[in-house]
Order: structure tokens, then sequence, then C-alpha cells
């Protein structure tokens, strides 16, 4: 909420992915239809962690946010 810049669709899937692989693990369901561009998107990235452990992806999360608040 406090950024004055939107940090970019790479970075969002950056967070997106290692919240989800934090809070629910490896990725779950069927992979989006060709239609639902984000939803694929999202669920490419949090499939590229399958594997990494819920403190790892806790870590890069925290990594990333602070990056972007410029600590």
């Amino acid at each position: 909420k406090t950024l004055t810049e939107n940090p970019g669709n790479d970075m969002l899937l950056k967070l997106y992915s290692n919240y989800k692989q934090a809070t629910a693990g490896d990725v779950q369901g069927k992979r989006p239809g060709m239609m639902n561009i984000a939803g694929r998107a999202k669920y490419d990235a949090w499939t590229g962690l399958k594997g990494a452990s819920k403190e790892q992806s806790m870590e890069v999360y925290v990594g990333l946010v602070d990056k972007l608040l410029g600590r």
C-alpha cells in the first residue's frame, strides 16, 4: 500500500508464488485454461517453486518485500 510505483508483473508473480508456497505448499489443482491468462501465469509461477520448503519461501517473500520497501 505504501509503494509509489507498481512493482511490475514479474515481481508480483514472485511475491504471489512465494506467498502461496509458504502458506499452502506445493501447487494444487488443474492448470487454468488458455483464456485465463492471469490465472495461468500465477499457476505457472507457483509450479516453479514445487518442492521448496515453506520456510524458504517465507524468507524469499520477506526479502522481496524488504527490497521493494528499500530496506
